[in-house]
């Protein structure tokens, strides 16, 4: 059964609105939305407004913004008559026009009475609401009722962004519901375009995707708004403001590549001494130029409690060492002459001071690089080196930051096995989970490995249940394409619940890529299958599992840096109905601003060679009617997946 659909039913009418006459159309349309099981609605309010723009509008506007409702439906006021102003009111509220329900009355009506041509409905969407104008007599009504009828439980999945019966209405209408014949209110309930149970053999499954195309915008904006949602789901203290799943303490090593959550506050003054910038000598600087009486050593670590310096005295000082009392400049070495040493040679007694000091000079005063109390890090901060560095500096040891997210990668194929194993004729060792979880932790993830699931329902469940209780992204490699084994979208709709968000993707390599959701155990969880070949699964999970993983783990700024670049090959390269991430070695020369982009060699989609010497990925444009190659020195966008040479 497919989720209710919330509707309301809106009179426009003087007299009705008066109590002069009985509202006949209102109750009726109420009727004809709760008797049709393919629309299961349910009308959860109704109302008669006299024939007033300002009345209209209040109603509707109140029930779009505010009541979670799907549906409107207006009867009365849209004819001739200088009070009709239904078609007025609505139109001034609406978000974007629906002229095909509008058509759809109209055509429909015409064929029953040429005065239909008098009707003047309007329809269209508010936020999440779709409005639709119906005439007001009873016979109108029900005929302008059943001539859309057809179309609104899907105009209203559509809306709602019901993936599952969104696709399967699409495959109904497109004849490709995959293995058998399956109605479209059947796949509604627990199905997907890829569900049955092979009964119809492999003659039976389908030639064509059912599922539409997205790009791949679309395609990280649907991603990452479900991890805004599983954010929300396991942060206790989730706010609107708040990114990450929640917090946890951590020591200051452990601290690289997480993001801050708190601000950090020094608790002494850095340096908490005057300091000597240079190695030299301690000076009164008023004393001036002159020979001078060396009266012992400051160095880095000894107490600044010393003695305090006399006129005419100098103490030897290092870098870093405190200034003694009594002296306010340092001299450099270099700025002195040695006048006298002891009977050994080995230590100086007198030096000469060349050139009159400053107040001041080459001292680090007392908090000069960090005072006491100051806030040295804010929470948001990503945590590299030097902000580790920091926290050692200001003695904070234990820092609270972003809970990471639990990443667990699974390879499936009945051709797959582990790489230590002796090779098995017809088998190949899996690369795709060790590039993948070398990849997942050189940008800050810890992924742990899921195994290897074989094509066949059952061990593909066990594989996915055991996957599901070490992670919250689950990343697969393998099983969405249009093979008879492709089971994965079957197996997590049907036993898991699955909500399939996308399932093909115009990009290339990539396209199968397949994009899910699902409870288990009352805990939220994102399936991102990736296809088999090496390069497809490498390439997308640079765009959607990388990006995913950062924007939980509190990155605001997931998506890898993007540069310009242009295409250096030795030939013009045949460009492909869809935009295709080109595997390049990247290179600025001296005075550059726009990067060299060398392609890396046969770019099909299952040689890994060409991800081995990869630090980007070229965007080359979709094929066109006035672009059909790419030509060398083409300018395009390059994503940066490594680091880049000169």
């Amino acid at each position: 059964m497919s989720v209710k659909l919330t509707a309301a039913i809106l009179t426009v009418s003087d007299s009705c609105s008066k109590g002069e006459a009985e509202d006949l159309s209102g109750p009726l349309l109420k009727q004809l939305v709760l008797d049709d099981s393919d629309l299961n609605g349910e009308v959860v309010a109704t109302m008669c407004v006299p024939d007033n723009i300002e009345d209209i509008r209040r109603a509707l506007v109140s029930w779009a913004d505010g009541s979670n409702i799907d549906l409107i439906l207006t009867t009365g006021g849209t004819g001739f008559a200088v009070r009709d102003v239904t078609p007025e009111a609505t139109s001034s509220v609406l978000d974007k026009q629906a002229p095909g329900l509008v058509t759809s009355m109209l055509v429909g009506s015409l064929a029953v009475t040429p005065l239909a041509a008098l009707s003047r409905p309007a329809a269209g969407i508010r936020g999440k609401t779709i409005i639709v104008n119906l005439p007001g007599s009873k016979k109108a009504v029900k005929e302008c009722f059943g001539f859309i009828r057809p179309a609104l439980r899907h105009a209203v999945d559509l809306l709602q962004g019901r993936g599952r019966p969104v696709v399967a209405t699409h495959a109904a209408l497109q004849g490709n519901m995959a293995r058998g014949h399956v109605c479209a209110h059947q796949v509604e309930g627990n199905k997907n375009p890829d569900s049955g149970d092979g009964s119809g053999g492999v003659a039976g499954r389908p030639r064509q995707s059912a599922w539409p195309m997205i790009t791949v915008e679309q395609a990280q904006e649907v991603i990452f708004s479900e991890c805004h949602k599983m954010m929300k789901g396991k942060n206790e203290k989730y706010r609107d403001d708040s990114k990450n799943l929640g917090t946890e303490l951590v020591g200051y090593r452990d601290s690289l590549g997480r993001v801050l959550c708190q601000d950090v506050v020094s608790r002494d003054p850095l340096p908490p001494f005057p300091a000597s910038i240079k190695d030299g000598y301690a000076v009164i600087a008023k004393d001036g130029a002159g020979v001078r009486k060396v009266k012992g050593e400051a160095s880095a670590g000894c107490n600044p409690g010393m003695g305090e310096l006399d006129n005419m005295e100098v103490i030897r000082i290092n870098t870093g060492a405190p200034v003694p009392p009594g002296a306010d400049a340092v001299v450099m070495v270099e700025e002195t002459k040695l006048i006298k040493k002891t009977a050994d040679g080995k230590e100086e007694l007198e030096i000469e001071i060349l050139k009159a000091p400053q107040v001041g000079q080459d001292i680090r005063p007392i908090g000069s690089d960090i005072a006491l109390g100051e806030t040295v890090l804010s929470a948001g901060t990503i945590m590299g080196p030097g902000e580790v560095g920091l926290l050692a500096a200001v003695g904070v040891t234990q820092v609270l930051v972003s809970k990471l997210p639990r990443v667990a990668v699974l390879s499936t194929g009945n051709e797959i096995q582990e790489p230590g194993e002796e090779l098995l004729p017809g088998h190949i060792r899996d690369s795709n989970k060790t590039t993948l979880l070398s990849l997942l932790a050189s940008g800050g993830v810890k992924a742990v490995d899921a195994g290897i699931a074989k094509d066949d329902l059952e061990n593909l469940t066990t594989a996915l249940k055991t996957a599901f209780d070490q992670s919250d992204i689950l990343v697969t490699t393998g099983g969405v394409s249009m093979g008879d084994r492709d089971l994965l979208r079957q197996v997590l709709v049907s036993n898991f619940g699955a909500e399939i968000h996308f399932a093909r993707v115009q990009m290339k390599p990539g396209k199968p890529t397949t994009f899910a959701t699902c409870r288990v155990n009352n805990q939220p969880k994102l399936i991102v299958g990736l296809p088999g070949n090496p390069v497809s699964a490498t390439v997308t999970c640079h765009l959607y599992v990388l990006p995913a993983a950062k924007l939980l783990a509190g990155f605001t700024s997931p998506l890898p840096g993007k540069i310009r670049a242009k295409l250096m090959s030795q030939s013009p390269l045949t460009l492909d109905p869809r935009p295709e991430y080109t595997r390049v070695q990247l290179k600025f020369r001296p005075g550059q601003a726009v990067a060299d982009a060398t392609p890396t060699g046969n770019q099909i989609s299952s040689r890994l060679a060409s991800m081995a010497n990869a630090n980007g990925l070229l965007l080359l444009p979709a094929k066109s009617e006035d672009l059909k190659v790419a030509p060398v020195g083409l300018e395009c966008d390059a994503i940066l997946i490594g680091n880049i040479g000169m």
